[in-house]
C-alpha cells in the first residue's frame, strides 16, 4: 500500500493529525476531521476510511494513556467495570452491517449532540467540579449498560465516541472532567484493539495512510495531556473545547445528511 500525496496534502496530514490528536485528548470527535481526509484526499472508500482511521485512534490513545498513567497514578483503578462491557460492545459494533441507513445515523448522532450541548450549557456545575467521586457509580447496572452501548457505537463508527464517553463518565459514573478525560483514552484504546483487528482480518485497513496520520495524532495526544497536567483549572478549558466540539459536530452531522 503506497502513499500518494502532494506536498500540500502532506502538510494537511501534519496539521490535521496534530490538531485531532489534541482535540481527541481534550474532548473527542477528531474523527469527524480525519474521516473526510481519508475519503476525499486519499480516495479511500468509506468502509476502508472508517477502518483505517482506527490506526491513528489506537496510536494516539496508547500515547495519551501512557502519559496520563504516569502523570496521574492510580487514575485507572477499577476501570475494568466500564472497559469490559465497552469492549464487548465494540466487537458487536464492528460486525454491524455497513449498509446501515447512514442518513438515520447522522440524524441520531446530531440530535444526541444537540441534547448534550444543552446539558453542558444548563448544568455547567456538574462538568466543572474539581473533585469527582472517583467513579463511585462505575459498578452500577446503568453504567455497565451505557458503556456497552457506547462500545457498540464506537466499534461501528468511532466518530464522536469520546464525547459520549465523557458524558457517561461525568454524568453517570461520577468522575470529574479531568479524570474522565484520562479514563476515556484508556477506554478508547481498549475497544479500538478488537475493532481494528477485525477490520484487518477483513482487509479493510490502509496501513500506510493510517500509520502516517497516527504519527501526527500521537504528537497531538502528547501535547494534549501535557496541557491538561500543566495548566491550572484545565477542567474549564476542557469544558470550553467540549462545547465547541459538540456544536461543530452536531452541525456537521445535520449538514452531511
Amino acid at each position: 500500500m503506497e502513499i500518494d500525496l502532494s506536498l500540500a496534502e502532506f502538510v494537511l496530514f501534519v496539521f490535521a493529525g496534530i490538531f485531532t490528536g489534541i482535540i481527541n485528548t481534550l474532548a473527542g470527535s477528531g474523527s469527524l476531521i480525519t474521516l473526510p481526509i481519508f475519503m476525499f484526499i486519499c480516495g479511500l472508500p468509506p468502509s476502508v476510511a472508517n477502518a483505517t482511521n482506527r490506526i491513528g485512534v489506537f496510536m494516539q490513545s496508547a500515547v495519551a494513556t501512557q502519559r496520563f498513567n504516569k502523570t496521574f497514578p492510580g487514575l485507572f483503578k477499577g476501570v475494568e467495570w466500564l472497559a469490559i462491557p465497552a469492549v464487548v460492545g465494540a466487537l458487536i459494533g464492528s460486525k454491524i452491517a455497513v449498509d446501515l441507513n447512514e442518513k438515520l445515523m447522522n440524524y441520531s448522532i446530531g440530535t444526541l449532540m444537540v441534547i448534550m450541548l444543552i446539558v453542558l450549557l444548563l448544568k455547567p456545575s456538574r462538568w466543572l467540579k474539581a473533585e469527582g467521586e472517583g467513579g463511585s457509580n462505575r459498578k452500577s447496572w446503568k453504567s455497565i449498560l451505557i458503556f456497552f452501548v457506547i462500545g457498540v457505537y464506537g466499534g461501528f463508527l468511532q466518530a464522536g465516541v469520546g464525547v459520549f464517553l465523557l458524558a457517561a463518565m461525568v454524568l453517570v459514573s461520577q468522575y470529574n472532567l479531568k479524570q474522565a478525560n484520562g479514563i476515556k483514552l484508556l477506554m478508547v484504546l481498549c475497544f479500538t484493539i478488537p475493532a481494528l483487528l477485525l477490520f484487518i482480518y477483513y482487509d479493510k485497513v490502509h496501513f500506510a495512510y493510517g500509520i502516517l496520520m497516527g504519527v501526527f495524532q500521537s504528537i497531538g495526544a502528547w501535547l494534549g495531556v501535557r496541557f491538561i497536567s500543566k495548566i491550572p483549572n484545565s477542567e474549564v478549558w476542557i469544558y470550553r473545547v467540549l462545547i465547541v466540539v459538540i456544536a461543530v459536530s452536531a452541525i456537521k452531522m445535520f449538514v452531511s445528511v
